[in-house]
């Protein structure tokens, strides 16, 4: 199941799951991924920026993501 979400700024796409595992099927460029992670998406998932100047995660709601 899909637990955190990160959009970093060069455009790609991290997703964990509820265990800290990557979910390669999620991953990728966020134009190529965006609409499957937005269909399968849970609504307790984390939405966020990545990796800002700060070094820290923006979290954002799914539907600014």
């Amino acid at each position: 199941m899909i637990k955190t979400v990160i959009r970093c700024q060069n455009n790609m796409v991290m997703v964990f799951d509820e265990n800290g595992e990557q979910i390669p099927g999620y991953q990728g460029q966020y134009e190529q991924v965006k609409e499957a992670i937005l269909k399968n998406a849970p609504a307790s998932t984390l939405f966020a920026h990545g990796l800002t100047g700060s070094g820290k995660l923006r979290k954002v709601p799914m539907k600014e993501w």
